[in-house]
């Protein structure tokens, strides 16, 4: 992986950190796009160690703010001349109904809609740079997740605030399906993921005694978040899954995905009601 660069979202933490780890010792550059620098600046500084590789980069990302992102993208675009593979990794599992400063769910926009932004605004670097990837990392919860929309095209958040992480897992399998076909002749892979149940601080979202519950069970039954890393970097740098596309992977196999994520209809409306939601000019790039 060297002269290549990665880009992987929410680097500072969990899987995330273990990753850029990873991809650090692979040579690449690596660029860690974090909302919380200071805990940024401390993983950045003992991946360098650890590694060696000096060419790991922090950069400011909050995904939750669609102006955050285009800030991101436009230095991105400025200061770098390939971008040869873009994790979306960062999330958040929110235990209230919250909304960002656009009014959109702040669940759904980090998870999915701020993705789908950075996505759009990297695309002509990525095409630069094919044959390249985009990997997504999404959970085994799309199973239960569901999409509500008002007559506005805004996302409507569930009446139970943690089944908004569900729904916006559901929803980065659904774009996944849909960015693969829209790209299958660009040579950009496009693949999601389920890493695994993590021992990460994720769980905390959720009150006593339910997490105490939680902290108990994943001693025993949870990946740690070296382990969870693995299916992220195999389908960042594997040889084995060149010109793979479109597929959902689990501990580095293909495996099965909702049933309901594979349909072409849902997938399509669901793509337009995304570009409303993070306001998609018409001078963006149209994927």
């Amino acid at each position: 992986m060297e002269k290549k660069t990665i880009i992987i979202t929410g680097g500072n933490a969990g899987i995330g950190k273990e990753a850029a780890m990873e991809l650090a010792k692979s040579g690449a550059r690596v660029i860690m796009a974090c909302r919380n620098q200071d805990t940024g600046k401390t993983c950045r500084d003992e991946i360098i160690e650890t590694t060696g590789n000096t060419n790991v980069i922090l950069k400011k990302l909050d995904l939750s703010s669609f102006q955050s992102v285009r800030d991101f993208a436009e230095d991105i675009n400025k200061n770098e001349d390939r971008l040869d593979v873009l994790i979306h990794n960062a999330g958040v599992w929110l235990s209230k109904n919250v909304n960002n400063d656009d009014g959109v769910d702040l669940t759904m926009a980090t998870n999915q809609f701020g993705p789908f932004l950075l996505t759009h605004l990297l695309i002509d670097l990525l095409k630069k740079s094919a044959p390249s990837r985009i990997v997504i990392v999404s959970s085994v919860s799309h199973f239960f997740g569901r999409l509500g929309f008002d007559q506005s095209k805004r996302y409507v958040p569930s009446y139970f605030p943690h089944l908004n992480y569900f729904n916006s897992k559901f929803a980065n399998v659904c774009f996944a399906n849909e960015l693969a076909l829209r790209l299958k002749d660009s040579n950009i892979t496009v693949n999601s993921l389920h890493p695994g149940i993590i021992k990460t601080d994720i769980w905390n979202t959720f009150p006593a005694p339910i997490s105490w519950s939680v902290a108990l069970f994943s001693k025993v039954f949870f990946k740690t978040a070296k382990e969870g890393c693995e299916t992220i970097v195999y389908l960042a740098v594997s040889e084995d899954v060149d010109g793979v596309t479109g597929k959902y992977f689990v501990d580095c196999k293909k495996s099965h995905m909702s049933k309901r994520t594979r349909s072409n209809e849902f997938n399509k409306k669901f793509w337009e009601i995304c570009k409303d939601n993070v306001g998609l000019r018409n001078t963006d790039v149209s994927i």
